[in-house]
């Protein structure tokens, strides 16, 4: 009977999804279920705020045709959560570039070289922050905790003026209100905001930023109190800082900053939200009893053990909003297991006080599953993007006051046994090869300093080498050849000549300015890793699965629903082609195997190096076929491989052992000849450089002039690096275009640190997001910067 019972489930999976869809679309008006959600995607189903952003910076629109855009995203965001009965609904979480950069702005804490003058911060000192202009660079970009999201760092130090500078909370949350919504302002948590920040050019890297805490709490204070005068009953402080390893001064200043904030927040209920991961006992204990606090969101789907805080320790009479639906997968919810986990609770915080939450904000996920028409409906059953969980919590939240809705439930059941009992899930081959790997340490035979010595011998490369990451423009052309050759609108003869057009002239640009190791430019790739998904077994894509990663820039992860195998070759064509085009050096371009899982939406049904371990051989075969085909420079991006580790230090060796073994395996085979580069972009590196060193690449570039060159620092304070490398020497992420002058100052500082015959001249990233008119002067000035710079040391 069971065997039949499971059997029957695996054949209900269209139930489920017609099921899902339709109730996402049901305006459900029961309100009294303690339902919440922490944060919503902000760039709408079908990245209309990317192209409202892009059309701005362009200046094709006007800043009123910006604000009517977001001003419809807003509301339709807001509707969708009423009409779906969610009781406490989030604002001010919609951002034209980032919310930290946000809470920024509302402390009026702008770098002086934006030459703001104060008043209410407008479009042109924002985006200059964000982005550069043609006199000044960007504010530093870094990794929100462990997500593929970038966050505005802020820029602080003893003499920052701080003042109330944008409006924006309230604005949105009278905004709300006016459309009958009325919503819960969230804003970044003071506490976490100045742990989040960096030193100010000229402040003591030492400089401590908590000291800062009595000059910006006055501010929110008046935020606050605007709020309470415009009628808002509940505001939400995000302080995820919780979850990390804090020293108890750090603690110590939760305590200070919300006894003083307790008076204003008088007649208002506050939330903390904490998400990400577990929540150490010490910060969980100073958490549930700061003063002024009425409840505390904890992410339970990746903080399993704050479970066991909270069944131990939880305060009586406060609200628990509880993070049972994952904000940051595509999985559908467990609704059994969830709820399950919710009634156990109920009998620890009260019924009254137990509210059903996400784990984080939404914004780490797509945003609605209904603009998937192509996902088979299987595969579409066993998932639930934004909009579906949505419905999940309130669904559960029902169900907790006695309304379950036991069709949406039985739906929900079918597709986990579904996905269970697939078959498209499982591999045993590919599992057995995975397991193989265990025991080894696949490390290449010769140390690197050998390996580079034969290397040059076969390359011949000048000292200070020039090369650039990999991508070039992707232009509206080329962009609309791979879409019609999608939709089979053109041949795969014409096609193959469009990008053969496209290479020809990348390889000619490279030459012309005398770039030494030159890229085909991937015109053929949609995405560093969906191109690779596409064409592994174990991946599904999605047609609308956009996801922000910094400011308009969005990505589409692929989905890893089962085990990984590589079919057939899937670079080899491209660049022995572009190779056969020039005399130089043409490098295969890859994606590790890291990357590809840190940047996908991620099985959960088993251990993530597992499918990390299965991706790696699928990458290994690539890289010994591109070295059969006369590859003899092979890159494997490992741009994401720092955003993976654990927010919490005891959880590091384990993640970085795994992630570091995995790359080694993709080219362990390869001969000393065999240039092996990779790439890691904007992170905090300094802390895992060790590591880097242990992938035992030859040669890897890595992100470095947004970040004021802090990872020279790192070679100034004594570690050794023995193999190439190269520290970006401009900011591909700004349109501003570096000078010369720049440019030579910058390798200069790199030589003060590093050996001339390990050190490569290349930009910060890929230039796939740039012009054309802004990579070629770049590049220019890039390479005769490096030309003068061997001159100067020739003489």
């Amino acid at each position: 009977m069971i065997l039949s019972g499971s059997f029957r489930l695996c054949f209900t999976v269209k139930e489920r999804n017609s099921n899902l869809l339709q109730i996402s679309k049901v305006n459900l008006s029961i309100r009294s279920m303690a339902s919440h959600i922490v944060g919503y995607p902000r760039m709408g189903p079908k990245r209309e705020l990317k192209f409202a952003l892009e059309s701005f910076w362009d200046g094709k629109t006007t800043a009123e045709d910006l604000q009517k855009v977001s001003a419809d995203l807003r509301s339709s965001i807001w509707k969708q959560m009423s009409d779906a009965g969610i009781k406490y609904i989030p604002s001010n979480t919609f951002s034209h570039y980032d919310q930290v950069l946000d809470t920024t702005a509302m402390l009026g804490a702008v770098p002086p070289r934006y030459n703001w003058n104060g008043g209410e911060i407008g479009f042109d000192t924002y985006f200059s922050m964000a982005r550069g202009n043609a006199s000044v660079p960007a504010m530093e970009m870094t990794k929100w905790f462990d997500t593929n999201y970038h966050f505005i760092v802020p820029e602080l130090g003893p003499e920052v003026k701080f003042s109330y500078a944008s409006h924006k909370a309230v604005n949105e949350y009278k905004e709300a209100k006016a459309l009958g919504v009325d919503t819960v302002p969230v804003f970044v948590g003071p506490v976490s905001y100045l742990l989040l920040s960096k030193p100010a050019r000229g402040v003591e890297k030492t400089f401590d930023f908590l000291s800062l805490l009595d000059k910006i709490l006055p501010i929110y204070k008046e935020v606050i109190a605007e709020l309470k005068a415009a009628g808002a009953s509940w505001i939400q402080f995000d302080e995820a800082t919780l979850v990390k390893d804090l020293e108890p001064y750090q603690l110590e200043a939760f305590t200070k900053a919300y006894s003083d904030l307790e008076s204003t927040c008088s007649g208002l209920n506050v939330i903390v939200a904490t998400y990400f991961a577990d929540i150490p006992a010490d910060a969980f204990k100073t958490l549930t009893t700061l003063p002024g606090v009425t409840g505390y969101t904890f992410d339970l789907v990746r903080g399993e053990k704050t479970l066991e805080l909270i069944k131990s320790s939880f305060p009586s009479g406060k609200y628990l909003f509880a993070g049972v639906v994952d904000g940051r997968n595509i999985w559908a919810n467990d609704l059994a297991g969830s709820l399950s986990v919710l009634e156990s609770l109920e009998g620890i915080v009260g019924k009254d006080k137990l509210v059903v939450s996400t784990s984080s904000s939404l914004l780490h996920t797509a945003v609605d599953l209904v603009n998937e028409t192509k996902l088979d409906d299987e595969i579409k059953s066993w998932l639930a993007f934004a909009a579906q969980k949505v419905v999940e919590v309130n669904a559960l939240a029902k169900a907790l006051v006695g309304q379950k809705d036991e069709a949406f439930f039985a739906a929900n059941a079918a597709a986990l046994a579904s996905r269970k009992c697939s078959p498209r899930v499982n591999n045993e081959a590919v599992q057995k090869a995975a397991v193989a790997l265990r025991g080894n340490d696949h490390r290449r035979a010769t140390n690197v300093s050998a390996r580079l010595d034969a290397q040059q011998k076969k390359l011949n490369l000048p000292i200070l080498p020039t090369t650039t990451i990999g991508s070039f423009p992707q232009t509206i052309e080329l962009r609309r050849v791979r879409r019609e050759y999608k939709a089979k609108k053109i041949s795969e003869e014409e096609y193959v000549k469009a990008i053969k057009e496209e290479i020809f002239k990348v390889v000619q640009l490279q030459e012309e300015l005398d770039i030494d190791v030159l890229v085909h430019g991937e015109p053929e790739r949609n995405d560093m890793v969906e191109y690779f998904g596409e064409q592994l077994s174990g991946f599904a894509f999605t047609a609308n699965g956009w996801v922000q990663s910094y400011g308009s820039r969005c990505v589409k992860p692929p989905i890893i629903y089962g085990d990984v195998s590589r079919p057939k070759a899937m670079t080899v064509f491209w660049s022995t082609m572009a190779q056969e085009m020039t005399k130089r050096p043409m490098k295969g371009m890859l994606t590790g195997p890291v990357t590809i899982l840190n940047w996908s939406f991620v099985r959960n049904d088993q251990p993530r190096f597992e499918t990390c371990y299965q991706i790696a051989l699928a990458i290994k075969d690539e890289v010994e076929d591109l070295e059969k085909a006369g590859i003899t420079v092979i890159q494997i991006d490992e741009a994401a491989l720092r955003e993976g580790l654990p927010l919490r230090k005891a959880e590091h060796a384990f993640y970085l052992d795994w992630a570091v073994h995995s790359f080694r395996i993709t080219n362990v085979g390869v001969q000393d000849t065999t240039q092996i580069h990779t790439h890691m972009c904007y992170s905090n590196f300094n802390d895992i450089i060790h590591s880097i060193i242990d992938m035992d690449a030859d040669v890897i570039t890595i992100e470095n002039s947004r970040s004021d060159e802090k990872l020279l620092s790192v070679f100034r304070e004594g570690v050794k690096y023995g193999a190439g490398i190269g520290p970006g020497v401009y900011d591909i992420h700004s349109p501003r275009i570096p000078s010369m002058e720049e440019i030579h100052d910058r390798i200069n500082k790199m030589l003060a640190v590093l050996e001339t015959n390990i050190l490569w001249v290349n930009p910060d990233c890929g230039l796939k997001t740039r012009k054309y008119g802004e990579v070629k002067p770049a590049l220019e000035a890039m390479v005769t910067a490096a030309k003068k710079l061997r001159a100067e040391l020739a003489k």
